[in-house]
């Protein structure tokens, strides 16, 4: 379990990651790790992050890593989101972008990281988060929608070696990913399926107090 109870999801994408020098010599990375609107496919199901899911997430305390590997130092952080905080976090109409100050200087990582991205060698992004709204449509279909209608917080931005989602084609390397995909779309078909049988009980009352009368 994550903050609040709720379970965190990762979603990664060959997405442009952008490196510059800036004027302090410090390495800049931008990219955007959330896009609103872009439908992906998951495998059992696609699922788009809609318009605004972003307004009012808990962004107080946000991470940037490689790889999503927790035993390493972080390469930047951002808290409360200040002007202070290496890096920045920009919520859009398009979703979210970033920019990240690394320490080219003094830290191997940083620039290890660095060269990657200015070579093209790493293109992905990740990021960690936690729902707290969505709805599903489609889902008597071989491949229904999860729209992510609200993201409850964003922990953790991650460059990302292979990107688990490419051209919209599943990737198995995250597998606690997808299994977490899987498991919620098993959740909303059974959701259905209840709700299906409640109406089908209140239908077969009805009836039968139509042939009482």
């Amino acid at each position: 379990m994550g903050m609040n109870e709720k379970e965190f999801e990762q979603r990664s994408y060959n997405f442009e990651i952008r490196a510059e020098m800036n004027e302090d010599e410090v390495g800049v990375l931008t990219g955007r790790p959330v896009v609103y609107n872009s439908k992906t496919d998951l495998g059992w199901f696609d699922e788009i992050i809609e318009r605004g899911a972003l307004d009012g997430a808990d962004l107080r305390d946000v991470r940037f890593l490689v790889n999503h590997d927790v035993s390493k130092i972080p390469l930047a952080r951002s808290r409360n989101n200040n002007a202070n905080s290496t890096m920045q976090l920009m919520v859009d109409a398009e979703g979210m972008s970033i920019r990240v100050n690394l320490d080219v200087k003094n830290n191997s990582d940083a620039r290890n990281l660095y060269s990657a991205v200015e070579r093209g060698d790493i293109t992905g992004m990740s990021f960690m988060f936690s729902i707290d709204d969505e709805e599903w449509s489609d889902l008597d279909s071989e491949h229904p929608t999860r729209h992510i209608r609200k993201i409850s917080n964003v922990v953790e931005v991650s460059a990302v070696t292979f990107p688990a989602y490419e051209d919209t084609s599943i990737s198995v390397r995250n597998k606690e990913a997808l299994e977490n995909a899987k498991l919620a779309l098993e959740s909303a078909k059974r959701t259905l399926d209840s709700d299906k049988q409640l109406i089908e009980l209140e239908k077969a009352k009805f009836e039968a107090l139509l042939k009482v009368r």
